[in-house]
């Protein structure tokens, strides 16, 4: 296994020691030292190794479980989070049903419209910070709550690093789609950015989602990061609230 870079060559004297340590875990999740679903090592052994306190490591970790990219487990340790696990698996889809619980709705039946190679537009370029003409990988498909199309969604992906993704991979897989990325790709989102806004939809995007080409429709543009804010995924979802609400918890 390898170890992390000391203390002294990688973090800028100013930064508060807590800080530092947090940085140098970080690094650790970013090259993949510690895989999601794995444990880290100790407060104490990771004390050692950065020659801080345990105090010390104990607010950097606390910092990295706010952010959801560890989780502390009672008498069992620290684990990297993983999108598969039930309390964050779905903590970025934020449509909820205006009657009862979305665990009683149970998960989205997803239609892969296509799944196709192409050349990234500039739109796409600036989003995913890719160089012109690289290619990325596209993914149009329709989410579905108990039968009824609730949600139209375009993916981008850059081509290099989800290069063998097709619509069969997304179809099939049972669990979330995040966590396919994390499983199949080694790409785990950390954090996103969002944009909203009220729209009607085109003729296409209205059969597709069995609407009348007048409803109102929520536009909501994802741009969500892996470690250290690298964007890996550009979204663009049209949202039907009908029977349905966007949800969002702000602290």
């Amino acid at each position: 296994m390898s170890q992390s870079p000391t203390l002294a060559l990688e973090s800028p004297a100013f930064s508060p020691l807590y800080l530092q340590i947090k940085g140098l875990i970080l690094q650790g999740l970013q090259s993949g030292e510690w895989k999601p679903g794995e444990p880290i090592p100790s407060e104490m052994e990771l004390a050692a190794r950065f020659r801080v306190s345990q105090g010390t490591v104990r607010k950097a970790i606390d910092e990295l479980s706010g952010d959801n990219l560890l989780v502390r487990r009672q008498g069992k340790g620290t684990f990297v989070a993983t999108h598969s696990e039930r309390q964050v698996q779905y903590r970025f889809l934020r449509l909820r049903p205006d009657r009862g619980d979305e665990r009683e709705e149970g998960p989205a039946h997803r239609r892969i419209v296509e799944c196709k190679r192409v050349r990234a537009g500039s739109d796409v370029t600036r989003a995913l910070a890719l160089r012109a003409g690289d290619a990325v990988m596209h993914v149009r498909r329709v989410l579905s709550f108990a039968g009824v199309a609730a949600i139209l969604e375009d993916i981008w992906l850059p081509g290099q690093a989800f290069k063998g993704l097709t619509a069969e991979r997304m179809a099939d897989y049972p669990g979330p789609t995040y966590a396919m990325f994390e499983a199949d790709f080694g790409v785990r989102m950390v954090r996103a950015d969002e944009s909203l806004r009220a729209v009607t939809p085109t003729p296409e995007q209205a059969q597709l989602l069995e609407v009348d080409g007048a409803t109102p429709l929520l536009s909501v543009e994802r741009i969500a990061y892996t470690y250290n804010d690298v964007p890996m995924e550009l979204r663009r979802g049209l949202y039907r609230t009908d029977t349905h609400h966007y949800h969002s918890t702000l602290n």
